[in-house]
């Protein structure tokens, strides 16, 4: 096993392979990005608390530790804002499995293609160009998947979900308080939930898509730009419909907000692809 104690600016290269990525920082700034090259790790802010990093049998671990006992515990948790913050980049091969957790700050991911777990309890999570599966969760703050595909699962209590560019295979969107925005790319055989208890929903699809649409509002409006799609108002707002061959499925239900479901005319390029 190798490992290094970071309490400085510093880069490190790691010799050997690495499959498996793993991350828990207290506060600041973490951005993860695929390479072809060796696993390389920039550490360009440290705190009170030095970066710890142990690379073992292809398992790359980095962590902050937060001291132990409830008096430490409690400190932690009253000066969370004031805490010293870190800022960590790693370079890591496309293929690693990665599990990457943060407090408080802004984590971006990029580039991954196997699998990726993400956990944040209070910022912002960027995820742009992910693969196979993705799965990301925070309780205060944002989360914003650009050209994610696979199977991709985003959760948050208070904030906005943002999906974008995406052709995913499943999507699983849910927020407690705040608003879903999704602009999808085609989804064929895709199966899309989405759901918000107070927040509104607006979907963005292909005008070409094949979906089986269900869309479910307690307390709000439904449009659509699809005329397929038809829409009751008694007892509750429901809307359905099938579009194209329905080979997909769509699902949309909000509590207390609308739904709006709009539709993007395809361009000459896109009728090209399959």
């Amino acid at each position: 096993m190798t490992g290094w104690t970071v309490d400085s600016p510093q880069r490190l290269t790691v010799d050997g392979p690495v499959t498996r990525l793993h991350v828990r920082l207290v506060s600041g700034r973490l951005n993860v990005v695929a390479t072809d090259g060796p696993t390389r790790i920039d550490v360009t802010r440290v705190g009170r608390r030095p970066v710890l990093i142990t690379h073992s049998d292809g398992r790359l671990t980095l962590r902050q530790e937060r001291g132990r006992g409830w008096a430490d515990a409690l400190r932690w948790l009253r000066s969370l804002a004031r805490y010293p913050k870190v800022h960590v980049s790693v370079a890591v091969p496309a293929d690693v499995l990665a599990d990457l957790g943060l407090v408080a700050g802004s984590l971006v991911a990029s580039g991954l293609r196997r699998q990726t777990t993400v956990d944040v309890t209070a910022g912002q999570i960027t995820l742009m160009g992910l693969r196979g599966s993705t799965s990301a969760k925070i309780t205060s703050g944002s989360v914003e998947a650009l050209g994610v595909g696979g199977d991709v699962t985003l959760e948050t209590v208070s904030g906005e979900v943002i999906l974008a560019d995406s052709a995913a295979d499943r999507v699983d969107a849910k927020t407690v308080s705040g608003a879903i925005t999704c602009d999808l790319d085609n989804p064929r055989h895709s199966e899309i939930r989405l759901s918000t208890i107070s927040g509104g929903i607006t979907v963005r699809i292909r005008e070409d898509s094949d979906l089986a649409v269900r869309l479910h509002t307690a307390s709000g409006r439904i449009t659509s730009g699809f005329p397929q799609v038809h829409t009751s108002t008694f007892p509750l707002a429901n809307s359905e419909g099938v579009l194209g061959a329905g080979e997909g499925k769509l699902w949309a239900s909000a509590t207390s907000g609308s739904i709006a479901l709009l539709a993007r005319p395809v361009t000459d390029d896109e009728e090209e692809l399959p």
